[in-house]
């Protein structure tokens, strides 16, 4: 899950398991698996990283071994 800004700044939590497609065009566009669209303050590059960081955190540590 990752938090996001619509444009009128209220925050908001998206399961970025669902994201199918994300444009900027000129603002972000987030379509989702369900058919829902989300339009957000940050950047396609934003909303990646962010998606990257959370599936990094969910498989952090399985592969230490302490």
């Amino acid at each position: 899950m990752i938090t996001l800004h619509k444009l009128n700044g209220v925050e908001f939590i998206l399961n970025c398991d669902l994201i199918e497609t994300i444009q900027e065009n000129p603002d972000t566009t987030i379509r989702l698996t369900t058919d829902n669209l989300y339009i957000v303050k940050e950047t396609a590059e934003e909303v990646v990283e962010a998606s990257r960081k959370y599936k990094r955190s969910l498989f952090e540590g399985l592969l230490r071994r302490d």
